[in-house]
């Protein structure tokens, strides 16, 4: 069944909204058209759900998305057939080891669908493209790796392929000998400059705007978020941006709002390289100016309890999948991970969903973090036998049971049916109900009847509260063109907010 969303209106729409910082652009003059490559860039936060680098093809008249297209891998080069409604887009990157991996993709225009043609697992960086009529294509590449290679950086290998029709070339069809060629010199150019220029020539009042990671609404219709650049912005009732808070580094991630509405605590985000604690800040809904600022032991989650009070949660060591993050929480609720006695770090099965009570808040005002005096270890995390579950977003239930989101731990990377959705009693070993997916969920909330949740693919998927079977879901487009769900908030009966990974924010109505 399909989910009756209507959207209301869009916070944060512009041209190009969904490339964000333009890294590349090429022209077809004769369609009119306009491909844009955004810099290549996480999907939600830093490291929370993969990255991605969004490639849109715009009509130069009107400024309208035709088609879109999400890499992943910075791209490098892009070309149009000169006669089929067909661009060629060559990816890739180093992969810090020795390798050179990347894509070679077909984007049909009339279909929006995308294909790699490269057959090696790891495929080639590709580096440049050029149609040399309408069955010839040259593509240059970067060596396969720099072992031993010293002009691995600044040469690469030149072939031209050839296809009767590049309509119905098949996946991963392309292989070695097809790619094989000549060494070339072959500079990496940034061409980030000119692809602004070329943007701004069409449209001055572009914003690479990324990745809303909160959204919440305040009782006098103002709208609140976080998101990717930006400790937090508000939006008026009427849909105008009254002010933004920057950040130069990461940005916004939680977001608890004081009960009285006039300030609101904000968990920064930080790149994991930077060795530094988290930051919390406490920002006035006035104007943005920053009343608090404290950095607490370890990495935590920000999350408002059902009294209405911010609490900071253990976040665990390993990001996002140790990052259990419930809503309205009785407790402040957490992933916790037991070590042996012989001080090695556990295996599967000693990992517990574990709580402490929500006190009373601190002198300060700021956020209550749980004592370890505290802490109560309620059920073992796993509900399955040699399973390994991670962390996601969640909420408590009126009756006091959890639904939350995460993944289930795999050598090789999240396989088919990894993805789950549970409702499980605090203290029980066997959930009430699961739902599983191949796609990792961005968010999660609930009404009294429904829980929704936002996939990584652009599906909102609504469940039966009660049971977990599928009332509706769809996959979510702005103006016809896909659009990636990053945060989600019910805000009444009906209504839900949506952070998108273009930085737009949907208000929408269940219908």
């Amino acid at each position: 069944m399909t989910v009756s969303l209507r959207i209301d209106r869009i916070l944060g729409d512009r041209p190009f909204a969904e490339v964000g910082d333009p890294a590349l652009a090429v022209s077809d003059t004769y369609r009119g058209l306009l491909a844009v490559a955004g810099t290549h860039a996480a999907v939600a936060g830093v490291t929370d759900f993969g990255s991605i680098a969004p490639v849109g093809v715009y009509d130069t008249g009107n400024l309208a998305c035709r088609a879109l297209l999400r890499a992943r891998y910075p791209v490098h080069a892009m070309a149009f057939h000169p006669r089929l409604p067909l661009l060629a887009v060559g990816t890739g990157r180093y992969d810090g080891g020795y390798f050179f991996e990347g894509e070679l993709l077909l984007l049909d225009l009339e279909t929006g669908r995308s294909t790699s043609l490269i057959e090696h697992e790891l495929g080639r960086q590709v580096l440049g493209l050029e149609w040399l009529g309408e069955q010839e294509l040259r593509v240059l590449m970067a060596p396969y790796d720099d072992w031993q290679d010293e002009d691995a950086w600044n040469e690469g290998h030149v072939a031209v392929v050839r296809r009767p029709d590049w309509r119905a070339v098949p996946p991963r069809s392309l292989t070695g000998h097809d790619l094989a060629g000549p060494r070339v010199a072959a500079p990496r150019t940034d061409r980030r400059e000119d692809a602004r220029q070329r943007v701004s020539r069409l449209c001055g009042a572009w914003d690479p705007r990324r990745s809303v990671r909160a959204v919440e609404e305040l009782s006098d219709g103002r709208i609140l978020a976080t998101l990717d650049g930006i400790q937090l912005e508000a939006w008026s009732p009427s849909g105008q941006r009254q002010w933004a808070v920057q950040d130069d580094e990461g940005g916004g991630r939680d977001l608890v709002v004081a009960a009285d509405e006039r300030s609101a605590w904000v968990g920064l985000m930080r790149p994991p390289w930077q060795e530094r604690a988290q930051v919390v800040v406490r920002l006035a809904l006035q104007d943005g100016a920053r009343l608090d600022r404290f950095a607490p032991n370890g990495a935590v989650s920000l999350v408002r309890c059902a009294d209405g009070l911010p609490a900071l949660a253990p976040a665990g060591k390993n990001g996002a999948r140790s990052r259990l993050r419930i809503r309205h929480g009785s407790r402040v609720y957490f992933r916790d991970v037991v070590p042996k006695k012989d001080g090695q770090w556990p295996r599967s099965g000693e990992a517990w969903l574990a709580a402490a009570e929500a006190r009373s808040a601190t002198a300060a005002g700021r956020p209550r973090k749980p004592r370890k005096a505290d802490v109560r270890r309620l059920s073992p995390y796993s509900w399955t036998p040699g399973e390994t579950h991670f962390a996601g977003p969640g909420v408590e239930t009126a009756d006091g049971d959890l639904v939350h989101a995460g993944t289930v731990y795999h050598g090789h990377g999240l396989q088919p049916g990894g993805s789950f959705v549970v409702r499980r009693s605090v203290a029980g070993e066997t959930p009430a109900w699961v739902f599983r997916t191949d796609r990792r969920a961005t968010d999660l909330d609930r009404d009294v009847e429904s829980v929704y949740v936002t996939y990584d693919d652009g599906e909102l998927v609504v469940l039966d509260l009660r049971d977990g079977s599928v009332r509706g879901r769809r996959h979510l487009t702005v103006a016809g063109v896909p659009v990636v769900a990053t945060a989600l908030t019910v805000t009444g009966p009906g209504r839900l907010l949506i952070g998108t990974t273009d930085g737009r924010i949907l208000d929408c109505s269940t219908l």
